[in-house]
């Protein structure tokens, strides 16, 4: 028992640190705290003639959402339209936490450039970004947006791609059901390949570099042969066309989205910059120097010494500009863009349920950001010197 007892603590302290028992104690004390506000706020509610629950989320929603990743109509349910705001939410966190990493990498190297006006063009874009209330910037890009012309003299900055008042027109990829399957045995079978690498080097050790290229390859034949089977023309792409007043065809970004993207991106680059930066310059300056005795120039010495030491530095920083980006976006309600804090405004203003309607959207922000904060905390582990 003894033994059992010991083990039992030693996995508490690698949860909850070096005092387990105390913390575990204040984790149920708010627990408890929570559970008599929200029973005694259930109570009161029903003295007003108010229920609680989350019955309603059954019932036809009776409004519109005017973006949607999927097929939704006003005679859908609460739940469906609270999934179809969830979607929303995800589809503009994860473009915008892709496009401001490339965004910020960049930024953050053209700070540390030796021209001193690519140095000083970006810390003034910092400055004027970071010091900036995030919602202000986000009107002026959607004023900016719907300022733009017409379809009919709408800019077309490259072939096929159009931007205009209405929004961003590009080709878009057009698939019938085979090659949608296709396409997911593809990255099944690259997420299986890249599994087998990482279960391989956890009990083996690291692979050796020929061994991993070669599976990697052969991987890669396979697939793409098989997806050059399936397809058989199902793909094609359609391009955006313009015709009468406006432009049909092709995949449209709306201009709120638009907007709220690119609000999020700039600001979130701004931030990112200075990680980067703060990561560069962590790297020892011998570092530089051993890489340039080898004959590297200076991008491959970024590329193949620096930023890779730079990442156990950057990565902790990258989480909390991450969650900041998904929790920034809520503001999408200021300019029209139907995330889920719209559409949680409009379940609670119809339904009356605004302590439900309040609690999932805790609920659904919370398991986004401790999901993001799972992912990078592992990755972070694999980049740990050590491991």
């Amino acid at each position: 028992m003894r033994a059992l007892g010991r083990k039992i603590t030693w996995i508490l302290a690698a949860w909850w640190g070096e005092r387990p028992l105390s913390q575990l104690a204040v984790l149920l004390g708010v627990f408890a705290l929570f559970s008599v506000l929200g029973a005694n706020t259930v109570d009161n509610l029903g003295r007003l003639g108010i229920t609680v629950g989350f019955g309603y989320l059954d019932h036809p929603a009776n409004f519109e959402i005017g973006e949607s990743l999927v097929a939704y109509t006003s005679g859908d349910s609460y739940a469906r339209a609270l999934g179809v705001g969830i979607l929303n939410t995800a589809l503009v966190s994860i473009i915008g936490c892709l496009l401001a990493t490339l965004l910020g990498v960049a930024l953050g190297i053209g700070r540390l450039s030796a021209n001193l006006l690519i140095s000083r063009a970006v810390q003034l874009y910092v400055e004027v970004i970071r010091n900036t209330p995030l919602l202000l910037q986000l009107f002026f890009w959607s004023a900016t947006i719907h300022a733009l012309p017409g379809p009919r003299q709408a800019f077309e900055p490259l072939t096929g791609v159009f931007l205009t008042n209405r929004g961003l027109y590009m080709p878009a990829l057009a698939m019938d059901g085979a090659a949608v399957f296709s396409l997911l045995l593809l990255g099944g079978g690259a997420l299986a390949g890249v599994v087998r690498i990482l279960v391989h080097e956890r009990r083996h050790g690291p692979m050796e570099r020929a061994a991993k290229t070669a599976l990697l390859g052969a991987v890669a034949v396979l697939l793409l042969g098989v997806l050059a089977l399936c397809l058989g023309g199902a793909v094609s792409v359609e391009p955006p066309r313009l015709g009468g007043f406006n432009i049909t065809g092709g995949w449209v970004l709306s201009p709120e989205f638009l907007a709220l993207l690119v609000g999020l991106v700039i600001n979130a680059s701004a931030v990112i910059c200075e990680i980067v930066r703060s990561g560069i310059e962590a790297v020892p300056e011998g570092q530089w120097e051993a890489a340039r005795s080898l004959g590297l120039t200076r991008g491959r010495t970024l590329r193949l010494v620096v930023l890779p030491q730079a990442l156990r530095v950057v990565i902790p920083l990258m989480t909390s500009s991450y969650l900041s980006l998904t929790k920034n976006s809520s503001l999408a309600v200021a300019i029209g863009f139907p995330d889920l804090v719209s559409v949680v405004n409009t379940s609670a203003n119809q339904t009356g349920h605004v302590f439900e309607a309040i609690a999932l959207m805790m609920a659904v922000y919370l398991t986004i950001s401790l999901t993001v904060s799972a992912a990078l905390n592992f990755y972070n582990h694999r980049l740990s010197l050590g491991r």
